[in-house]
């Protein structure tokens, strides 16, 4: 007597997408999602009413494959001009890490990595400095040393390059990288490189903005967690905090306290970036939380 064979065990797909908003797109998607054997977990829309483009992430699960289901919604796809992605849920995005001599940002970035709360896989860390070089090798993830000055900063960026496209990066996060990325470099990245900075930009800008910060008796102190773009600091928030400090702070409590807060707020910027929550809407996100 022969067995039949057990059913494929069911994976998780992440679809992502947006387009010209009009009726009918949700019950086209669902419904092909449906025919393809999906069942959904998750389903979040939103229609910006100022730009007429809606946006759409869906997390299904199937014993489809992969191709078969990017074959089933390529119809639907041209049909709606969308522009879609479609990710296997939970698959650990490959992260690249730059840090100049700031630990903070890129041991929580680590630490979190490594415990699984972070759905990212780190093959490198580049820094400009030598000073985190243990750092990483505590956490056994190669380190690369590439000075930058202003002589050799196309050289840099070139081995900067080179290293995304050796270890097929699809994420490049600045964890407090003190370095201008030049425009190129920032329209190669767009879309896939995160930045983190206070909140305090243009406000204080050069060196030690929360001494300027406490100088000038602030009240709220936070970060900002962005895309990169050739504008320097301006690019689409993916997320930001804040906390409130007041007189009896003295100014290391500050910088102490803003640490804290630029580590928390780019760790779940990239966390959402890799869970393919945010979609850029132009100078914008949209983040299905």
């Amino acid at each position: 007597m022969i067995e039949n064979a057990a059913a494929p065990a069911p994976t998780g797909f992440v679809l992502t997408l947006s387009c010209a908003d009009r009726p009918g797109i949700v019950h086209a998607v669902s419904g092909s999602l449906l025919e393809a054997g999906c069942n959904i977990t998750d389903s979040q829309q939103y229609g910006n009413p100022a730009t007429g483009t809606f946006f759409m992430r869906v997390a299904v699960e199937t014993a489809t494959t992969f191709t078969q289901l990017r074959a089933h919604l390529e119809p639907v796809a041209a049909a709606f001009g969308l522009k879609w992605e479609l990710h296997r849920a939970g698959a650990p995005v490959r992260t690249l890490i730059l840090a100049s001599k700031a630990a903070h940002c890129l041991n929580d970035l680590l630490f979190l990595q490594r415990s699984g709360t972070l759905p990212i896989e780190i093959p490198a860390i580049v820094s400009n400095h030598k000073d985190l070089a243990e750092l990483a090798a505590f956490y056994s993830i190669p380190f690369y040393y590439i000075p930058v000055t202003p002589a050799t900063k196309q050289e840099a960026e070139d081995a900067l390059r080179e290293l995304v496209e050796e270890h097929d990066v699809e994420l490049v996060v600045l964890a407090r990288y003190m370095q201008v990325l030049s425009d190129s470099l920032c329209t190669d990245l767009a879309g896939k490189a995160i930045n983190i900075h206070h909140s305090f930009l243009p406000s204080f800008k050069g060196a030690k903005p929360y001494h300027q910060a406490h100088a000038r008796g602030v009240k709220i102190i936070g970060a900002t967690a962005h895309y990169v773009t050739a504008a320097l600091d301006e690019g689409p928030i993916i997320e930001q905090e804040v906390i409130r400090v007041d007189h009896g702070h003295s100014a290391e409590q500050f910088v102490a306290m803003g640490r804290d807060v630029e580590a928390r707020t780019l760790a779940q910027a990239v966390q959402w970036h890799a869970e393919h929550r945010v979609l850029l809407d132009g100078t914008r996100t949209v983040v299905f939380k």
